[in-house]
Protein backbone atom coordinates (compact mmCIF):
# COMPACT_ATOMS: atom_id res chain seq x y z
CA UNK A 1 0.00 0.00 0.00
CA UNK A 2 1.23 3.47 -0.91
CA UNK A 3 0.33 5.26 2.32
CA UNK A 4 0.72 8.80 0.98
CA UNK A 5 -1.41 8.04 -2.08
CA UNK A 6 -4.12 6.48 0.10
CA UNK A 7 -4.10 9.55 2.32
CA UNK A 8 -4.51 11.70 -0.79
CA UNK A 9 -7.53 9.65 -1.84
CA UNK A 10 -9.07 10.09 1.61
CA UNK A 11 -8.64 13.87 1.44
CA UNK A 12 -10.22 13.89 -2.02
CA UNK A 13 -13.17 11.85 -0.75
CA UNK A 14 -13.75 14.33 2.07
CA UNK A 15 -13.56 17.23 -0.38
CA UNK A 16 -15.88 15.81 -3.04
CA UNK A 17 -18.20 13.80 -0.75
CA UNK A 18 -18.62 11.21 -3.48
CA UNK A 19 -16.56 8.13 -4.35
CA UNK A 20 -16.85 8.59 -8.12
CA UNK A 21 -16.00 12.29 -8.15
CA UNK A 22 -13.11 11.75 -5.73
CA UNK A 23 -11.71 9.00 -7.97
CA UNK A 24 -12.06 11.22 -11.02
CA UNK A 25 -10.23 14.07 -9.25
CA UNK A 26 -7.39 11.64 -8.39
CA UNK A 27 -7.29 10.26 -11.97
CA UNK A 28 -7.99 6.69 -10.86
CA UNK A 29 -10.97 4.35 -11.10
CA UNK A 30 -13.59 4.21 -8.37
CA UNK A 31 -12.75 0.58 -7.48
CA UNK A 32 -9.08 1.56 -7.10
CA UNK A 33 -10.00 4.35 -4.71
CA UNK A 34 -12.31 2.09 -2.70
CA UNK A 35 -9.63 -0.63 -2.46
CA UNK A 36 -7.04 1.93 -1.28
CA UNK A 37 -9.41 3.14 1.45
CA UNK A 38 -10.12 -0.44 2.56
CA UNK A 39 -6.38 -1.05 2.76
CA UNK A 40 -6.08 2.09 4.88
CA UNK A 41 -8.81 0.80 7.18
CA UNK A 42 -7.02 -2.54 7.48
CA UNK A 43 -3.75 -0.78 8.27
CA UNK A 44 -5.25 1.10 11.21
CA UNK A 45 -7.90 -1.43 12.20
CA UNK A 46 -10.80 1.04 12.07
CA UNK A 47 -13.71 1.90 9.80
CA UNK A 48 -12.92 5.21 8.10
CA UNK A 49 -15.82 5.81 5.70
CA UNK A 50 -19.50 5.13 6.22
CA UNK A 51 -20.77 3.24 3.21
CA UNK A 52 -24.27 2.77 1.93
CA UNK A 53 -25.70 3.19 -1.51
CA UNK A 54 -23.87 6.52 -1.49
CA UNK A 55 -21.07 8.06 0.54
CA UNK A 56 -22.38 8.76 4.04
CA UNK A 57 -19.45 10.63 5.60
CA UNK A 58 -16.50 9.69 7.78
CA UNK A 59 -16.62 7.95 11.13
CA UNK A 60 -15.10 9.58 14.22
CA UNK A 61 -11.99 7.49 13.65
CA UNK A 62 -12.05 8.50 10.00
CA UNK A 63 -11.99 12.17 10.96
CA UNK A 64 -8.85 11.52 13.03
CA UNK A 65 -7.18 9.77 10.10
CA UNK A 66 -8.26 12.62 7.80
CA UNK A 67 -6.62 15.24 10.03
CA UNK A 68 -3.38 13.26 9.90
CA UNK A 69 -3.72 12.85 6.13
CA UNK A 70 -4.06 16.60 5.66
CA UNK A 71 -0.93 17.25 7.72
CA UNK A 72 1.02 14.52 5.89
CA UNK A 73 0.17 15.89 2.46
CA UNK A 74 1.06 19.39 3.57
CA UNK A 75 4.44 18.26 4.99
CA UNK A 76 5.13 16.25 1.85
CA UNK A 77 4.59 19.33 -0.33
CA UNK A 78 6.80 21.44 1.96
CA UNK A 79 9.55 18.82 1.72
CA UNK A 80 9.29 18.50 -2.06
CA UNK A 81 9.58 22.25 -2.50
CA UNK A 82 12.60 22.39 -0.18
CA UNK A 83 14.33 19.64 -2.20
CA UNK A 84 13.52 21.12 -5.61
CA UNK A 85 14.17 24.79 -4.84
CA UNK A 86 17.54 26.46 -5.14
CA UNK A 87 18.73 29.36 -2.97
CA UNK A 88 16.76 32.44 -4.01
CA UNK A 89 14.77 30.45 -6.59
CA UNK A 90 11.72 28.88 -4.91
CA UNK A 91 9.54 26.54 -6.90
CA UNK A 92 6.36 24.60 -6.37
CA UNK A 93 2.60 25.04 -6.25
CA UNK A 94 0.84 27.62 -4.11
CA UNK A 95 -2.92 27.29 -3.55
CA UNK A 96 -4.57 30.64 -2.92
CA UNK A 97 -8.21 31.66 -2.72
CA UNK A 98 -10.18 34.87 -2.31
CA UNK A 99 -13.76 35.87 -1.68
CA UNK A 100 -15.32 36.84 -5.05
CA UNK A 101 -15.05 40.61 -4.64
CA UNK A 102 -11.32 40.35 -3.76
CA UNK A 103 -10.38 38.24 -6.80
CA UNK A 104 -8.94 41.23 -8.74
CA UNK A 105 -6.48 41.88 -5.90
CA UNK A 106 -5.49 38.21 -5.62
CA UNK A 107 -5.06 37.94 -9.40
CA UNK A 108 -2.66 40.90 -9.41
CA UNK A 109 -0.78 39.38 -6.50
CA UNK A 110 -0.46 36.00 -8.24
CA UNK A 111 0.80 37.63 -11.45
CA UNK A 112 3.40 39.68 -9.58
CA UNK A 113 4.52 36.64 -7.56
CA UNK A 114 4.93 34.50 -10.68
CA UNK A 115 6.86 37.32 -12.38
CA UNK A 116 9.24 37.50 -9.42
CA UNK A 117 9.57 33.73 -9.06
CA UNK A 118 8.91 31.87 -12.36
CA UNK A 119 9.32 28.53 -10.56
CA UNK A 120 6.19 29.12 -8.48
CA UNK A 121 2.87 28.01 -9.95
CA UNK A 122 0.05 29.89 -8.18
CA UNK A 123 -3.48 28.48 -8.20
CA UNK A 124 -6.05 31.27 -7.88
CA UNK A 125 -9.48 30.12 -6.66
CA UNK A 126 -12.76 31.86 -5.87
CA UNK A 127 -14.49 30.74 -2.67
CA UNK A 128 -17.14 31.92 -0.25
CA UNK A 129 -15.91 33.04 3.16
CA UNK A 130 -16.90 29.72 4.74
CA UNK A 131 -15.16 27.69 2.04
CA UNK A 132 -12.06 29.85 2.37
CA UNK A 133 -11.94 29.39 6.15
CA UNK A 134 -12.44 25.63 5.79
CA UNK A 135 -9.60 25.50 3.26
CA UNK A 136 -7.24 27.18 5.70
CA UNK A 137 -8.38 24.88 8.51
CA UNK A 138 -7.84 21.70 6.49
CA UNK A 139 -4.55 22.94 4.99
CA UNK A 140 -5.91 22.61 1.46
CA UNK A 141 -5.16 26.33 1.03
CA UNK A 142 -1.81 27.99 1.63
CA UNK A 143 -2.99 31.58 1.56
CA UNK A 144 -6.41 33.22 1.55
CA UNK A 145 -7.66 36.75 0.93
CA UNK A 146 -10.87 37.70 2.67
CA UNK A 147 -12.64 39.37 5.56
CA UNK A 148 -10.26 39.36 8.52
CA UNK A 149 -13.11 40.42 10.82
CA UNK A 150 -14.34 36.80 10.56
CA UNK A 151 -11.10 35.24 11.88
CA UNK A 152 -12.59 34.52 15.31
CA UNK A 153 -15.42 32.36 13.93
CA UNK A 154 -13.32 29.16 13.79
CA UNK A 155 -11.33 27.32 16.44
CA UNK A 156 -8.28 27.28 14.18
CA UNK A 157 -5.85 30.14 14.82
CA UNK A 158 -5.14 32.34 11.82
CA UNK A 159 -2.48 34.94 11.16
CA UNK A 160 -3.47 37.97 9.10
CA UNK A 161 -1.75 40.53 6.90
CA UNK A 162 -4.20 43.46 6.51
CA UNK A 163 -4.22 44.85 2.97
CA UNK A 164 -6.86 47.53 2.56
CA UNK A 165 -10.00 49.06 3.98
CA UNK A 166 -12.66 48.58 1.35
CA UNK A 167 -15.18 51.29 0.51
CA UNK A 168 -18.33 50.62 -1.49
CA UNK A 169 -19.61 52.14 -4.71
CA UNK A 170 -22.82 52.10 -6.75
CA UNK A 171 -21.85 51.05 -10.26
CA UNK A 172 -24.19 52.22 -13.01
CA UNK A 173 -24.24 53.23 -16.66
CA UNK A 174 -23.16 56.83 -17.18
CA UNK A 175 -25.40 59.31 -18.96
CA UNK A 176 -22.62 59.59 -21.55
CA UNK A 177 -19.29 57.77 -21.85
CA UNK A 178 -16.25 59.40 -20.27
CA UNK A 179 -13.30 60.53 -22.36
CA UNK A 180 -10.87 57.92 -21.09
CA UNK A 181 -11.77 55.77 -18.07
CA UNK A 182 -14.70 55.05 -15.78
CA UNK A 183 -15.64 58.19 -13.84
CA UNK A 184 -15.84 58.34 -10.04
CA UNK A 185 -18.93 60.49 -9.46
CA UNK A 186 -20.45 62.30 -6.53
CA UNK A 187 -21.40 60.33 -3.40
CA UNK A 188 -24.86 58.78 -3.15
CA UNK A 189 -26.71 57.61 -0.05
CA UNK A 190 -27.54 53.95 0.47
CA UNK A 191 -31.24 54.87 0.77
CA UNK A 192 -31.20 56.49 -2.67
CA UNK A 193 -29.24 53.59 -4.13
CA UNK A 194 -31.91 51.19 -2.82
CA UNK A 195 -34.39 52.74 -5.26
CA UNK A 196 -32.39 51.45 -8.24
CA UNK A 197 -32.80 47.99 -9.80
CA UNK A 198 -29.85 46.12 -8.35
CA UNK A 199 -27.73 43.13 -9.26
CA UNK A 200 -26.29 41.72 -6.01
CA UNK A 201 -24.44 38.65 -4.83
CA UNK A 202 -26.51 35.77 -3.44
CA UNK A 203 -27.44 35.76 0.28
CA UNK A 204 -24.91 33.02 1.13
CA UNK A 205 -22.05 35.42 0.35
CA UNK A 206 -20.61 37.47 3.21
CA UNK A 207 -20.41 40.53 0.96
CA UNK A 208 -24.19 40.37 0.57
CA UNK A 209 -24.66 40.46 4.35
CA UNK A 210 -22.47 43.59 4.49
CA UNK A 211 -24.52 45.25 1.76
CA UNK A 212 -27.87 44.24 3.28
CA UNK A 213 -26.81 45.61 6.67
CA UNK A 214 -25.86 48.93 5.07
CA UNK A 215 -29.28 49.20 3.43
CA UNK A 216 -31.01 48.36 6.72
CA UNK A 217 -28.94 51.01 8.53
CA UNK A 218 -30.17 53.53 5.95
CA UNK A 219 -33.78 52.44 6.59
CA UNK A 220 -34.11 50.80 3.18
CA UNK A 221 -35.29 47.37 2.08
CA UNK A 222 -33.96 45.90 -1.16
CA UNK A 223 -35.31 43.19 -3.43
CA UNK A 224 -32.61 42.56 -6.06
CA UNK A 225 -33.49 42.47 -9.72
CA UNK A 226 -30.71 39.90 -10.26
CA UNK A 227 -28.83 37.68 -7.82
CA UNK A 228 -25.59 35.88 -8.68
CA UNK A 229 -22.55 34.23 -7.13
CA UNK A 230 -20.37 35.55 -9.97
CA UNK A 231 -18.62 38.92 -9.76
CA UNK A 232 -18.39 38.93 -13.56
CA UNK A 233 -22.18 38.87 -13.70
CA UNK A 234 -22.32 41.84 -11.32
CA UNK A 235 -20.36 43.90 -13.83
CA UNK A 236 -21.82 42.51 -17.07
CA UNK A 237 -25.33 42.98 -15.70
CA UNK A 238 -24.62 46.70 -15.50
CA UNK A 239 -22.83 46.83 -18.87
CA UNK A 240 -25.51 44.91 -20.78
CA UNK A 241 -28.70 45.75 -18.93
CA UNK A 242 -30.55 48.38 -16.99
CA UNK A 243 -29.41 47.38 -13.51
CA UNK A 244 -26.90 48.88 -11.07
CA UNK A 245 -24.63 47.03 -8.66
CA UNK A 246 -22.81 47.58 -5.37
CA UNK A 247 -19.08 46.86 -5.58
CA UNK A 248 -16.01 47.42 -3.39
CA UNK A 249 -13.15 49.54 -4.65
CA UNK A 250 -11.06 46.56 -5.79
CA UNK A 251 -13.81 45.49 -8.21
CA UNK A 252 -14.39 49.04 -9.46
CA UNK A 253 -10.65 49.38 -10.13
CA UNK A 254 -10.77 46.20 -12.22
CA UNK A 255 -13.31 47.74 -14.64
CA UNK A 256 -11.98 51.30 -14.88
CA UNK A 257 -11.46 50.82 -18.63
CA UNK A 258 -15.25 50.71 -19.08
CA UNK A 259 -15.86 54.32 -20.16
CA UNK A 260 -19.63 53.86 -20.29
CA UNK A 261 -19.85 53.20 -16.56
CA UNK A 262 -19.58 55.41 -13.49
CA UNK A 263 -19.08 54.59 -9.82
CA UNK A 264 -20.62 56.65 -7.04
CA UNK A 265 -19.19 56.37 -3.50
CA UNK A 266 -21.88 55.09 -1.13
CA UNK A 267 -22.43 57.11 2.05
CA UNK A 268 -24.88 57.47 4.94
CA UNK A 269 -23.74 55.15 6.38
CA UNK A 270 -20.05 55.09 5.50
CA UNK A 271 -19.29 51.34 5.27
CA UNK A 272 -15.70 50.15 5.46
CA UNK A 273 -14.49 46.55 5.55
CA UNK A 274 -10.94 45.36 6.32
CA UNK A 275 -9.55 42.92 3.74
CA UNK A 276 -6.44 40.87 4.38
CA UNK A 277 -4.40 37.80 3.56
CA UNK A 278 -4.60 34.92 6.05
CA UNK A 279 -2.72 31.72 6.77
CA UNK A 280 -3.06 29.10 9.47
CA UNK A 281 -0.90 30.02 12.44
CA UNK A 282 1.94 27.71 13.47
CA UNK A 283 2.15 25.80 10.18
CA UNK A 284 5.61 25.42 8.64
CA UNK A 285 5.53 27.40 5.38
CA UNK A 286 6.60 25.98 2.04
CA UNK A 287 9.24 27.76 -0.03
CA UNK A 288 6.47 29.14 -2.26
CA UNK A 289 4.51 30.46 0.71
CA UNK A 290 7.66 32.06 2.17
CA UNK A 291 8.13 33.91 -1.13
CA UNK A 292 4.49 35.01 -1.13
CA UNK A 293 4.71 36.35 2.43
CA UNK A 294 7.87 38.25 1.51
CA UNK A 295 6.05 39.84 -1.44
CA UNK A 296 3.21 40.93 0.84
CA UNK A 297 5.68 43.11 2.74
CA UNK A 298 7.38 44.50 -0.38
CA UNK A 299 6.83 48.18 -1.37
CA UNK A 300 6.13 47.04 -4.95
CA UNK A 301 3.03 45.20 -3.78
CA UNK A 302 1.90 47.94 -1.40
CA UNK A 303 1.83 50.38 -4.34
CA UNK A 304 -0.49 47.99 -6.20
CA UNK A 305 -2.84 47.78 -3.21
CA UNK A 306 -3.07 51.55 -2.87
CA UNK A 307 -3.75 52.01 -6.60
CA UNK A 308 -6.39 49.33 -7.00
CA UNK A 309 -8.48 49.16 -3.82
CA UNK A 310 -9.99 51.19 -1.01
CA UNK A 311 -11.66 54.55 -1.59
CA UNK A 312 -10.10 55.09 -5.08
CA UNK A 313 -9.04 58.49 -6.34
CA UNK A 314 -11.52 60.30 -8.56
Amino acid sequence: MNLLASMRYLVALDEHRHFGRAAQACHITQPALSNALRALEAEYGVVIARRGRTYAGLTHEGELVLATAQRMLRESEVLQQALRSEEGRPCGHLRMAAVPTAIPMLSRFAALLQQRHPGIVPAVLTMSSQELETGLETLSLDLALGYIERMHLRDVKLEAWPQSIEHYFLLRRAARPAADTLRIGQPIGWAEAALQPLCLLTPDMHNRSIVDQAFRSAGATVTPAIETNSVLTLVLGVVAGEVCSVLPGAMVAAVRSQRELEALPLVAPEVTTPIGFMTQQGVRPSRALEAALALLRAPQWQVQVEMHSGALAA
